[in-house]
């Protein structure tokens, strides 16, 4: 493994995983660069560590340029950047109000990576590392989340291509994709989450992909054998047993 990153650039660092990586390399002397969309949950996040904050929307380029510019110019380039916001709501095609839902989940989801990587990617170092947060609802589609599983597929394959543009440059692309984690984001989910993380070990565990360079691995290690088995179903089968899955409840994003 290499040695620990010391400038960390994150996103989605306002709670859950994204707050949860914070304090992980915050704990080994990281400096760090938070961006998320509440500048009070930040604050919070950032308490003891050595840490610069970004009020910023991963949707708005703009304002994530303004945000990487800043660390930029107070600290230089980071050795490792973390792309860990997202969105998770539950949608259906049928009602015309979800479109505008469909929308910012994968402008969250999916350009959010973009937003967040492009302004570095000029001035990373050689051994420098992407990490964008997919997750498992990527591998099948479910019902009652079409776009949250639709945009995390798209992470993935987004990921992938942008980990080949990189290799000519040495700069690691890590893809990881978590199961359940004890989050606001899948508190309101309304059926059983097994296999269920805490934050911090999940934020360890992407720590130790990253630190592994893993182009692509699936958090915990039960939820990747769960992954492969829904890969590969074959469709009536998958149908007939997600078909009345549980699901999301619907609702604007937050």
């Amino acid at each position: 493994m290499r040695s620990a990153p010391r400038t960390v650039f994150i996103t989605g660092a306002s709670s859950g995983l994204g707050a949860a990586l914070a304090r992980h390399y915050g704990a080994s002397g990281a400096r760090l660069g938070l961006a998320g969309r509440r500048l009070d949950a930040l604050q919070a996040t950032a308490a003891g560590l050595d840490a610069k904050l970004y009020s910023a929307d991963v949707r708005d380029a703009a304002a994530m340029q303004a945000a990487a510019a800043g660390f930029l110019a107070a600290v230089g380039p980071p050795d490792l950047v973390i792309a860990a916001a997202g969105i998770s709501v539950g949608t259906l095609t049928e009602h015309a109000a979800d479109a505008a839902v469909f929308r910012a989940v994968m402008d969250a989801n999916v350009l959010g990576l973009v937003h967040t990587f492009q302004p570095f990617i000029p001035v990373l170092a050689r051994d420098s590392v992407l990490c964008g947060i997919s997750s498992v609802a990527g591998v099948r589609g479910l019902p009652g989340g079409g776009a949250y599983s639709a945009s995390k597929a798209a992470a993935t394959v987004y990921l992938e291509a942008l980990r080949l543009e990189m290799r000519a440059r040495s700069v690691a692309v890590v893809t990881v994709a978590p199961g359940y984690i004890d989050t606001p984001m899948t508190r309101v989910n309304p059926y059983p989450m097994p296999f269920r993380l805490a934050a911090a070990d999940a934020a360890a565990r992407v720590a130790h992909c990253i630190a592994r360079r893993r182009s692509y691995a699936v958090i915990p290690w039960q939820m990747a054998w769960v992954a492969r088995a829904m890969k590969w179903l074959p469709n009536p089968v998958f149908d007939l047993l997600f078909e009345k899955a549980p699901r999301k409840p619907r609702g604007l994003p937050t």
